[in-house]
């Protein structure tokens, strides 16, 4: 059970807690059949939908933000401001989106003769296994990275693990580091228990009723498909399933917008950086990486594949968040959880440059609580001895300092160079395999990054083109 032996064992281990044998999808070292591996869920999205109707999961409301269309037209030129509307997914049963991913784990789980279910997670989805492992009779175990190695956990972290705990889940706590996936392999070894990870093609196709429902309420509310649709990344599942759904149900010419928040300069594993972050998912530190190579995942190979799905990318500071979260309680009524207020502080800006016809959706709400309100975060970045102030957001230093913006005109988002991370991709792609590549694998490289294989040959590295 030492760490080496247990790493050498990751394919085994995983391949007995899912029973997915990516092996059958693979095309040597790079290249896989991405659509295959999806298929291979096994249930069509009409029976999805089903089984998260009968748990209590999706036909959440898409709700209209008047009063707050009217500040952001306040705010806009002439004949700009599009309507706004937010897809209200904490009114599912754990209170987020991912209790969308979790239906579809627990079923199959419970269905194919596991006794419990394991994820290893610091955000919503914990919660949102434990739900559903509760509403199935199942045994659930949540990993989460919570510490830094003086024992301090973040507001957000210890929230969550709470709520775990309420639905019956065993929590596991580990300090930041490769700690994580070494415990959740161990615990999925001795238990035998099904992996729940949020990467595998059960918890991604789980989203795509998300992006159907949102089509289909916009049609009924707005009369049209959405013009935009903003989407808070992190690894990929989020934009990927929404993307898959909103395409299934005909919105060809939807505007895919990822969003996250900037925390460029801090390092998600660095024991001195974990705490200096006020945001426990939606950042850079997920996105970035998972984006330029999204198989650094806790399975082979990852269904989350956000390249073939972002139209934009943008990021927005945290005081911007910590802003839309009080705009959204205050003249919405809408107290809700920072992980959807990160694509709503986006939209705040993003929706004055669009039309007033045109028809702007916020993919999710998530919950709240005290540990995830903003008044505990920034108290605790005080703490850890981040200045807070109020002001231009522009001034806002990850890590160091959290400006909060004084009115709704100092919204902004930063756009990111989606070509730099397709290169990204396409340089890391070529060091995994260690040779010239094959035609397969740059027609697969294309694919994945939403170009042409010319394209791809002209960011390999000289000594890899074919």
């Amino acid at each position: 059970m030492g760490y080496a032996e247990t790493m050498a064992r990751k394919s085994e281990i995983l391949f007995r807690a899912t029973g997915l044998d990516y092996r059958e999808f693979s095309h040597g070292p790079l290249a896989f059949d991405y659509e295959a591996m999806m298929e291979r869920v096994g249930y069509p999205p009409e029976e999805m939908r089903r089984i998260q109707s009968a748990a209590g999961v999706g036909n959440t409301p898409m709700l209209e933000l008047r009063r707050l269309t009217e500040a952001i037209r306040r705010t806009s030129p002439p004949g700009k401001g599009a309507r706004t509307f937010v897809k209200d997914e904490a009114c599912n049963p754990s209170g987020s989106f991912k209790d969308r991913r979790a239906s579809i784990s627990a079923f199959h789980a419970r269905k194919t003769g596991y006794e419990g279910i394991i994820a290893a997670t610091s955000g919503n989805y914990g919660a949102a296994v434990a739900s559903q492992a509760a509403m199935y009779g199942l045994r659930c175990i949540i990993v989460q990275e919570a510490f830094d190695s003086r024992g301090g956990g973040q507001p957000e972290i210890l929230e969550k693990g709470r709520k775990c705990e309420a639905l019956g889940a065993e929590v596991i706590q580990t300090t930041v580091g490769p700690e994580l996936f070494y415990v959740l392999l161990s615990l999925l070894e001795e238990t035998g228990y099904f992996n729940a990870s949020l990467y595998t093609p059960f918890s991604v196709a789980g989203i795509e009723s998300l992006g159907e429902e949102i089509a289909e309420q916009a049609r009924r509310l707005a009369g049209r498909n959405p013009d935009v649709v903003a989407v808070t990344h992190a690894g990929g599942g989020n934009i990927t399933g929404t993307a898959r759904g909103l395409k299934r149900a005909g919105c060809s010419n939807t505007t895919l917008l990822a969003v996250s928040v900037d925390l460029s300069g801090l390092h998600m594993a660095s024991d001195r950086d974990f705490n200096r972050k006020s945001f426990t998912t939606g950042h850079t530190g997920f996105a970035m990486p998972f984006t330029s190579w999204p198989d650094r995942a806790d399975v082979p190979r990852n269904a989350a594949r956000s390249l073939r799905y972002i139209d934009r990318f943008v990021t927005v500071t945290q005081g911007e968040v910590f802003y839309a979260t009080e705009a959204l309680a205050q003249l919405e009524g809408l107290e809700r959880g920072p992980a959807g207020n990160t694509s709503l502080a986006a939209a705040m800006a993003v929706a004055r440059e669009m039309d007033r016809d045109q028809v702007l959706v916020v993919s999710e709400t998530e919950y709240t609580g005290a540990g995830k309100h903003p008044t505990a975060q920034l108290a605790f970045a005080e703490q850890m001895g981040i200045e807070v102030e109020s002001g231009d957001p522009r001034a806002n230093v990850p890590g160091r300092r959290i400006v909060v913006p004084r009115d709704l005109s100092q919204m902004a988002v930063v756009d990111v160079d989606l070509d730099r991370l397709r290169e990204s991709f396409v340089h890391r792609a070529a060091q995994e395999v260690g040779r010239a590549l094959d035609e397969r694998e740059i027609e697969f490289l294309a694919a994945e990054t939403r170009s042409t294989p010319e394209r791809v040959r002209r960011w390999l590295p000289r000594r890899t083109e074919s």
